[in-house]
């Protein structure tokens, strides 16, 4: 059996350890060996590398609460997005959410909408900003770039509901030591665009030059499995780079993640 951690028991000590994270996060932003991305362009960059787009409202229910959830977290979309929107990632350089949206409060007019805590959905003040976690990722992935932190979702709260890209590819975040890292290892800049229409929020990478080659994200070996009165949900997550130009050849294809979640619904 794994033992949680102290912290999570005992509620002042966990607060006390997320402000010591929280301090060495920020500490690490000024002394750190990373160079973060922290200038916008005044003009998009010439060449779209990968757009996407999701749903701002995915969850049909009934409950008010999670209503004013999800309408919360459409707000607080439209408060983070300005402050990502036409970053620049030049070469060497680290793109940290947290390290441009700052601190979600209230003071700066977030709303609390829903966020995932020890295998509950909870209202938290900027809660929602992970589906923008999710979007950059996905984004980032079809890029030559690199993540080099993010952390997953830990179980699966809902079903499937029209689901357009591969389960397990998401992104967690909770300030600020909870975030998403892209590293530009290329001698190319590339730059992050995002902005919301009624229904959907959209994102594309674009790019000072043309690449030679493109990026396909999909899912092997997915499936459901049971554990006594536990169920599990497992896949890989694979990379295929493909070579632009006539054939579209298989350049490489690499795995990038193990997914292996516990499951809040019956499947």
């Amino acid at each position: 059996m794994t033992r949680r951690p102290l912290s999570t028991r005992h509620p002042a000590l966990y607060a006390l350890r997320v402000w010591q994270r929280q301090a060495f996060r920020r500490l690490r932003w000024h002394i750190g060996p990373e160079r973060f991305a922290l200038t916008k362009g005044p003009e998009p960059l010439p060449y779209k590398i990968y757009r996407h787009q999701s749903k701002l409202r995915r969850l049909h229910s009934d409950d008010p609460q999670e209503a004013l959830w999800q309408e919360n977290k459409v707000h607080n979309h439209a408060l983070a997005i300005p402050h990502l929107s036409g970053i620049l990632i030049r070469p060497g350089e680290t793109l940290s959410l947290w390290r441009l949206i700052g601190r979600p409060s209230a003071a700066k007019g977030y709303k609390e909408g829903m966020e995932l805590h020890l295998g509950r959905a909870r209202g938290g003040i900027g809660g929602g900003l992970c589906q923008i976690a999710n979007l950059v990722h996905w984004l980032a992935l079809h890029t030559p770039m690199t993540v080099t932190q993010r952390a997953s979702h830990s179980f699966d709260p809902f079903p499937d509901q029209g689901r357009v890209i591969p389960y397990g590819t998401g992104a967690a975040l909770f300030y600020n030591y909870i975030d998403l890292w892209v590293h530009n290892p290329t001698t190319i800049t590339f730059q992050l665009h995002l902005w919301l229409t009624d229904t959907l929020i959209n994102g594309e990478f674009r790019a000072g030059a043309q690449l030679p080659h493109r990026y396909s994200v999909l899912a092997r070996n997915e499936g459901f499995s049971q554990k006594g009165k536990d169920w599990f949900r497992h896949n890989e997550i694979w990379r295929d780079t493909i070579a632009k130009g006539p054939g579209a050849r298989v350049l490489a294809s690499e795995k990038l993640y193990e997914n292996h979640v516990r499951v809040m619904y019956q499947p």
